[in-house]
């Protein structure tokens, strides 16, 4: 997933800790955060401490990738999901 804002960062984070069954707490304690950080974190909170942050995606096991869009040496891209344009476009489908 591409990620452009902090509020996709901050989705990433609560969808990964939920799928984990972990609630906003016991990430904060694993982090040593408060769950208000978390929360707003999650909110995508623009101005979080990136020490923190990168704590908190390892505690989730995320691995960031800074990969650019240029071949890999197998002959193909990876492929790159654009989160803006499925907001949009599910945006323009709302009655």
């Amino acid at each position: 997933m591409l990620i452009r804002t902090s509020a996709d960062l901050g989705a990433i984070i609560r969808d990964t800790r939920k799928r984990l069954k972990l609630d906003q707490s016991s990430l904060a304690k694993r982090i040593g955060v408060s769950r208000q950080w978390v929360i707003e974190v999650e909110r995508g909170h623009a101005r979080a401490e990136l020490g923190l942050v990168l704590r908190a995606l390892g505690a989730l096991g995320i691995h960031l990738d800074a990969g650019s869009k240029q071949s890999h040496g197998r002959g193909s891209e990876k492929s790159v999901v654009d989160i803006n344009a499925i907001v949009s476009k599910a945006k323009k489908s709302r009655p």
